[in-house]
C-alpha cells in the first residue's frame, strides 16, 4: 500500500482536503501529536518536552542537554515503528519531515496557498481578523521554515524539491486537489515494491540505531542499507579513532546491523568540536550572578567536569529562563540589583519547587543563611568555594530533583 505524506502551511485547507482523503480511501490518519504520544511511550521523556523539539526556540540548556536531538530521533522511530507496520497511512504535519531515506511508495504532497486566500480562511474558520490572522500565519511560516531547515537544510519550506507534488490550493480547490493526489497514489511509480518494503526497514533501523546513539550521548546522522549503517560525523572531532571507537561498539551489537561504515559528513570542518553528553550528569543547571567575569570562569570550569551550564547575569532573567526552559539546578548569588537572590529563591520554590537551588555567596550573613534554608535551599556556600565541593554539592542536588 501507498502511504501519503501532506506538509501544509497554516490556512492551507489541509483539514478539508485530509477529510475528503479519508472518506474516500479510509486511510488511516497520522499526526503530529499522534508521533508526539508514541515518541514519549518510546523513550519515557515527556510529551511536553518532544513537542518542544518542532519550537523554533531552542532551550538555552540544549548544547549539553541535547533534549531536542533526542526528541527528534524518538520522533523519527516513533514514525519509522507505524510505517514498517504496513497499514496506509497518511501522515500529516511537520513530521512528515522526518523521514530521512527516500521510500519511493511514499507520496509527499504540500499543500500552499496565497496569502490573500488564506487570510479568508483564517475569518472562516477561526473568526480571526485580517490583521491577526496575517500574524498567525506569518509565524506559523516562520516556525515552519525552522522547522525544515533544522531536519533537511533547505531554507525555503515550500520548495518544490522536498515534496512529489505542490498544490496551489487556491487555483486548484479542494475537489481538484484531491483527484490529483488521488491520481498520483494510482501511480504504478508509487508502488510498493520489494525495494520499497526494504527501504522502509532501512529507516527503522537507522532511526533505532540514532535513538540508541542519542541517548548514549552521541550527535551525528545515521542512515542505514540493508543491514549497513552509515553515521557521519558532522563536528570536528579531536580524537577521531577514540570517537570511532566508541561508535561502533554502541552500534555494531544493535540487533539488525551487519556492519558499521563511518564517514564525515559536509560539515565536519566546521569550528565547532564534536562533545559526548553524559545524561547522568547536570546539563540543566542555571548560574545566576551579577559578577560576568567570575560566573562564566566558573561555567567553564564545571565544563571541564563534564557539568554543563547556561548563564544569567540578574534576578529577572533567572526567573525568565525557570519559566520558559525549566532548569533542574541553580547556582545563585544573593546580592544581584534589582531582583536580589533571596527574592528568586522565595518566587522558584513558590512555582518551581522541583528546581534544586544552591546560595553561592560573598555577601551572605547568619541570618541570611537562615532564611534561605528556611525557603527551600538545598545548599548554602560562600564564596570563594572550591571547585570539587561545588561539583559535587551540584550533582547531589541533581539527583536529588531527578528523584524528585
Amino acid at each position: 500500500m501507498s502511504d501519503l505524506f501532506i506538509f501544509s502551511g497554516l490556512f492551507c485547507q489541509k483539514d478539508a482536503v485530509i477529510k475528503r482523503m479519508m472518506d474516500d480511501s479510509g486511510i488511516k490518519l497520522v499526526s503530529d501529536a499522534d508521533l508526539v504520544t508514541d515518541a514519549a511511550a518510546l523513550s519515557g521523556m515527556s510529551e511536553k518536552s518532544i513537542s518542544k523539539a518542532f519550537s523554533p526556540k531552542t532551550s538555552i540548556f540544549n548544547k549539553f542537554s541535547r533534549e531536542k536531538e533526542r526528541a527528534v530521533a524518538w520522533l523519527r522511530l516513533a514514525l519509522a515503528q507505524r510505517l514498517a507496520a504496513g497499514e496506509a497511512l497518511l501522515v500529516s504535519g511537520l513530521v512528515t519531515h522526518l523521514l530521512s531515506q527516500e521510500i519511493s511508495h511514499i507520496l509527499k504532497v504540500c499543500l500552499i496557498d496565497d496569502l490573500p486566500r488564506r487570510s479568508s480562511v483564517a475569518l472562516r474558520e477561526s473568526g480571526l481578523a485580517e490583521k491577526d490572522a496575517v500574524k498567525a500565519i506569518h509565524q506559523s511560516d516562520e516556525e515552519a521554515a525552522s522547522w525544515v531547515r533544522d531536519l533537511t537544510g533547505n531554507k525555503d519550506p515550500w520548495s518544490p524539491g522536498l515534496y512529489d507534488m505542490v498544490i496551489p490550493v487556491d487555483k486548484t480547490g479542494v475537489d481538484e486537489s484531491v483527484t490529483l493526489i488521488k491520481e498520483q497514489l494510482g501511480n504504478a511509480a508509487v508502488s510498493e515494491t520489494d525495494a520499497s518494503r526494504q527501504a522502509v526497514q532501512d529507516f527503522l533501523l537507522a532511526a533505532r540505531t540514532s535513538c540508541v546513539l542519542v541517548s548514549k550521548g552521541h550527535n551525528v546522522d545515521v542512515r542505514a542499507s540493508g543491514g549497513v549503517v552509515i553515521l557521519a560525523i558532522n563536528k570536528k572531532v579531536l580524537m577521531v579513532d577514540r570517537l570511532e571507537k566508541d561508535l561502533r561498539e554502541i552500534a555494531e551489537p544493535l540487533e539488525g546491523v551487519e556492519k558499521v561504515e563511518i564517514e564525515f559528513g559536509k560539515d565536519y570542518y566546521d569550528a565547532d568540536i564534536y562533545r559526548r553528553m553524559d545524561f547522568e550528569l547536570p546539563s540543566r543547571v542555571l548560574l545566576v550572578d551579577d559578577e560576568r567575569e567570575f560566573v562564566q570562569t566558573l561555567s567553564e570550569r564545571l565544563l571541564l567536569r563534564d557539568l554543563g551550564s547556561a548563564v544569567v547575569y540578574d534576578g529577572e532573567s533567572a526567573l525568565s529562563v525557570v519559566k520558559e526552559d525549566e532548569p533542574e539546578v541553580m547556582i545563585l548569588d544573593l546580592k544581584m540589583p534589582g531582583i536580589d537572590g533571596i527574592e528568586v529563591l522565595r518566587r522558584v520554590k513558590a512555582e518551581r519547587p522541583g528546581i534544586e537551588v544552591i546560595i553561592l555567596t560573598g555577601h551572605g550573613s547568619d541570618n541570611d543563611r537562615r532564611i534561605c534554608m528556611e525557603l527551600g535551599a538545598f545548599a548554602y556556600l560562600n564564596k570563594p568555594v572550591d571547585i570539587e565541593v561545588l561539583s559535587a554539592t551540584l550533582k547531589d542536588a541533581y539527583a536529588k530533583a531527578r528523584n524528585s
